[in-house]
């Protein structure tokens, strides 16, 4: 599984309404807060082409910037690098299965 970092802030609610989603979503995500880490805020500046943008997500060796903060866009990423399980096929509930008896 690939590692989740978020590079963010206290006062950013962009960075709250994230944090609260991740946590509800079971995420496990380390935080590094640019105001008190200089060189978390080095990485958010170099990937955001010299823009201080939160929050800003490292999903492996991929950088995400969700500001504003869209939790379909955060989903689909951490899906894609299989932080998160696909979703179910549509008409199939938790627990059912795609195979036949």
């Amino acid at each position: 599984m690939a590692l989740v970092v978020m590079y963010g802030t206290l006062w950013c609610p962009d960075c709250y309404r994230a944090r609260r989603w991740l946590q509800r979503a079971g995420v496990k995500f380390v935080e590094i807060n640019i105001d008190w880490d200089t060189h978390g805020e080095a990485v958010v500046l170099r990937v955001n082409g010299g823009r201080r943008t939160t929050p800003t997500f490292q999903i492996g060796e991929r950088f995400l910037t969700v500001s504003p903060f869209n939790p379909e866009v955060l989903e689909e990423a951490l899906r894609a690098a299989s932080v998160l399980p696909a979703p179910a096929p549509a008409g199939l509930q938790s627990g059912d299965s795609a195979v036949g008896p």
